[in-house]
């Protein structure tokens, strides 16, 4: 898609106002940014279709953490090792973190947005998040005992290697809300796909391994169906990313030495909560999944491979899959592994959104 404005680097993004009676919603002039929109959201003719089917799977995907059974876990907690407990409950810190700063960050990234369709979706992202918040919350208040759970919210405080990893992840979005430059949302942007796409993974594996193990079933559950919203965010950047590419003054390299960035700070978070200390996962494991998924995220939006050895062209953890699918529960398919969401309830066959 060519833009006729021509954009730079350090020119400020602009935000939408609330109503703009002057603009104009047609499907000829609307474009993701840069749009002239009167911001009312007027979706019976859209520009991109894609959005329609994501958004209505976004909302089949509705769910409650309470309907989900976690008894059997209270018992199980006692029957980790010191070091899966550990692994548990930093896990569960960082994942909390993850979600609560989208929480705060998308809503900064949506409000440039100009096409309604669009920002509907990164609407239901935010209230996605809140349920998981609300997740972590309810698992470590039911299975974690009392006299630790403020020890499981104060972990990134206490954890030196968690802390850096939290200023880390927040600091590249809080470049753009201290300055919001076209270069800094397209990091910013991009930032939030390395987020939906690598950093909660590795987390997800340490409970579908035990499950796998025939502990901590509940958990598992809840966290196969936060892998499926989160499955549906990644769907949302790896259409975003391309287009702003497209937009917005950008190194690739830039984007390249991103990625290994992300991939190098979550082993080293990974290998320090959980490193060679639970079976069935290793520092070597670690480093050849999270490179696999830096090389799927970035063939998803058209960026050839960062680590193409053979090793890294594969996941170490297809014997987890079955873990993260949801079809018997909720009949949809979550494709873990390579981030494709299928829903099997309502999506097929709409073609507009007066037939939803």
């Amino acid at each position: 898609m060519n833009y006729e404005l021509q954009i730079t680097n350090y020119e400020l993004m602009s935000v939408n106002p609330i109503f703009n009676p002057k603009g104009d919603d047609s499907t000829e002039t609307r474009k993701a940014w840069f749009g002239n929109t009167t911001n009312l959201m007027q979706l019976n003719d859209v520009r991109y279709s894609w959005a329609i089917g994501l958004y209505q799977q976004m909302r089949e995907n509705f769910w409650i953490p309470q309907k989900l059974d976690i008894t059997q876990d209270v018992v199980d907690y006692w029957n980790l090792t010191p070091e899966e407990r550990r692994a548990y409950n930093g896990i569960l810190a960082y994942l909390t973190f993850l979600d609560s700063v989208q929480t705060c960050n998308i809503p900064h990234l949506k409000s440039a947005i100009t096409a309604p369709e669009i920002s509907l979706c990164m609407a239901e992202q935010i209230s996605q998040e809140g349920m998981h918040n609300q997740s972590y919350q309810y698992i470590i208040e039911t299975i974690v005992p009392t006299e630790n759970r403020a020890a499981v919210y104060d972990f990134w405080r206490t954890d030196s290697v968690l802390f850096s990893r939290c200023e880390f992840i927040a600091g590249l979005y809080q470049n753009y809300v201290d300055k919001p430059t076209h270069e800094n949302y397209f990091v910013a942007l991009l930032a939030d796909y390395l987020l939906e796409g690598m950093y909660f993974y590795n987390g997800f594996i340490f409970f579908y391994n035990l499950a796998s193990r025939m502990l901590m079933p509940g958990s598992a559950d809840i966290f196969k169906m936060i892998n499926r919203d989160e499955l549906s965010h990644v769907r949302l950047f790896q259409k975003l990313i391309p287009e702003a590419m497209q937009v917005f003054p950008h190194s690739r390299d830039r984007v390249y030495e991103m990625f290994d960035s992300a991939v190098q700070h979550e082993c080293n978070w990974t290998n320090h909560i959980i490193g060679n200390n639970i079976l069935g996962i290793t520092e070597a494991s670690t480093e050849q999944y999270t490179k696999y998924l830096a090389n799927i995220r970035l063939r998803a939006i058209g960026l050839d491979y960062l680590y193409p050895e053979a090793k890294y062209l594969k996941s170490p953890y297809t014997h987890l899959e079955r873990f993260s699918d949801t079809k018997k529960e909720a009949h949809t398919k979550a494709n873990f592994f390579e981030a494709g969401v299928t829903s099997y309830v309502m999506s097929s066959g709409i073609s507009g959104w007066d037939e939803i």
